[in-house]
C-alpha cells in the first residue's frame, strides 16, 4: 500500500495531479477540496494516498488532509453503491466537517445536491453512516460555524474526544467545562480529557 507521496508537484488540474518522486511521475486523482490547498507547480508537496486495485487498472487517489482521506475510505468501504468516483464528488462538493454534520442531522437535501449523488444515494449515506458519525459529527459541524477562541477550541476538541469514547454530548460538555474551571483556561485537551475520565471512573 502506498501511504503518501512526497515530491515535486509537476502538474495540477482540479481533478488530478502528477507528482515526481525520485524520478518517477505518479498520477493521482484528487477532490476539489485538495486542489484548493496545493502549492504551485514546481514546489514540494506531500499527498496522502489511497490505492484502488481493479482488474484493469491501479488507480491512486490523493488528498491534502487526513480528514479527506478518512472520509473517502469511510464512503467506499461502508456505503453500498458508492465507489471512488462518487466519493471524490462528495469531497469536491462538501468539506468533511459539513458532510459529517449533514449525515448526523439527516440532511438528505444538502447531500443530494452533490454531483452524482441522487436522493436515494443521499438517504443510503445517512442510514449507513449515521451510527459511525453520530452526535460528534453534529457537534463538530455546529462548532465549525462559530469562530472559537483557543480556550474554546480546546474545550470543543475535548468534548469531541469524550463523545468518541461514548459520553453523551451534554454530559461531555458539562464535564469539560467543570474540568476547565478547575484546571484553568490554559489546560490542554489532554489535561481536560484525563480530568473528565478520572471523575467519570
Amino acid at each position: 500500500m502506498i501511504a503518501f507521496l512526497r515530491g515535486q508537484l509537476i502538474e495540477a488540474l482540479p481533478t488530478q495531479v502528477t507528482v515526481e518522486v525520485n524520478g518517477v511521475g505518479y498520477e493521482a486523482l484528487i477532490p476539489l477540496s485538495s486542489y484548493d490547498h496545493l502549492p504551485a507547480p514546481g514546489q514540494e508537496v506531500k499527498l496522502l494516498t489511497h490505492l484502488v486495485v481493479r482488474e484493469d487498472a491501479h488507480v491512486l487517489y490523493g488528498f491534502m488532509t487526513a480528514a479527506e482521506r478518512e472520509l473517502f475510505r469511510l464512503l467506499i468501504n461502508t456505503v453500498s453503491g458508492i465507489g471512488p468516483k462518487i466519493a471524490l464528488n462528495v469531497l469536491s462538493g462538501m468539506n468533511p466537517t459539513a458532510f459529517r454534520g449533514a449525515v448526523a442531522n439527516g440532511d438528505v437535501k444538502s447531500l443530494s445536491q452533490i454531483s452524482g449523488v441522487g436522493r436515494k444515494t443521499a438517504e443510503r449515506i445517512v442510514v449507513e453512516l449515521k451510527d459511525k458519525i453520530g452526535a460528534a459529527g453534529a457537534w463538530e459541524a455546529a462548532s465549525a460555524q462559530r469562530a472559537l477562541s483557543p480556550a474554546d477550541q480546546r474545550v470543543n476538541d475535548a468534548v469531541l474526544a469524550l463523545m468518541a469514547l461514548g459520553f453523551k454530548q451534554i454530559e461531555a460538555h458539562d464535564s469539560v467545562r467543570k474540568a476547565q474551571a478547575a484546571l484553568g483556561a490554559q489546560a490542554t485537551v489532554e489535561d481536560l480529557v484525563r480530568s473528565c475520565l478520572k471523575k467519570g471512573a
